[in-house]
């Protein structure tokens, strides 16, 4: 009996830790997001990243023998160019810097660039060039002055666009644990948003002192055709800067969403 209360305990302390928002009042609120238009999304899309550049989505999907980078029309779904990585790739987060692509690979050790318009590679980066800690490629972004990487820890790596030196670590806590499994990113008005890999919930970081200072609840929104999948995870989160839209989508579901945020405009 004393063995399987210990078992218990441990099993409670790990479902708090994995869904932060919903622990005690005390912690950073959580608000559900007001859907404003839905649109048509590849439901064979792995979706790992996801932003927004001159009117198109930009994807990054994942998988090995399935990874691709693709611009995709907002309101059709359609993709324009479509890109399949090599079989031994698994294509993780997206950002675009200037005139490129950056697109990372989850645990190949290097980031990949593409031209922005073409979507053809240019040249690749390895990680370990970055920071020898640095083993796995999760999520990034940038904040108009360093790109933002996310590793699946509760790091988060400010990286020079230019020099790809490393220029700090950010340690991201929820309250006062530090909150891990931080997955695809976006910057949005001078916040970072993260997603939470198996949660439903979106983490608003302040990128000054890593602290959460609130949390986007999407889980009235997954798609009925993809609950009995775990896999099929909230991932993609991409801010349009001009018509001030943020989009939001997940791995394999078969529909993009526009959402509005209260006090985000």
């Amino acid at each position: 009996m004393p063995a399987a209360a210990l078992v218990l305990i441990s099993v409670s302390a790990a479902w708090v830790f994995l869904l932060p928002a919903s622990t005690a009042s005390a912690g950073p609120p959580s608000q559900p997001v007001e859907v404003v238009k839905t649109y048509p999304h590849d439901a064979t899309s792995f979706c790992q990243g996801l932003v927004v550049h001159n009117g198109l989505l930009v994807e990054g999907t994942g998988q090995y023998d399935r990874s691709r980078l693709r611009t995709v029309e907002i309101e059709t779904g359609r993709p324009q160019i479509d890109v399949r990585m090599d079989s031994d790739v698994f294509g993780e987060g997206i950002t675009v810097w200037k005139d490129r692509v950056i697109q990372l690979t989850w645990k190949n050790g290097y980031l990949l660039l593409y031209d922005a318009a073409s979507l053809q590679r240019q040249a690749y980066v390895r990680y370990r060039d970055i920071d020898s800690s640095l083993k796995e490629g999760w999520g990034i972004t940038h904040d108009g002055v360093h790109l933002i990487i996310s590793d699946g820890s509760s790091v988060l790596r400010f990286v020079d666009p230019s020099t790809f030196k490393l220029v700090r670590k950010l340690n991201v806590k929820n309250g006062f644990r530090s909150l891990s499994q931080l997955n695809e990113l976006e910057f949005v008005q001078g916040e970072i948003f993260a997603n939470v890999w198996y949660s439903d919930q979106i983490a608003r970081i302040d990128p000054s002192s890593g602290k959460v200072t609130g949390w986007l609840d999407l889980s009235a929104i997954i798609p009925r055709e993809v609950r009995r999948n775990k896999e099929a995870v909230l991932n993609g989160i991409a801010w349009d800067p001009t018509e001030k839209r943020l989009f939001v989508t997940g791995k394999h579901w078969p529909k993009l969403y526009q959402i509005r945020v209260p006090g985000l405009n």
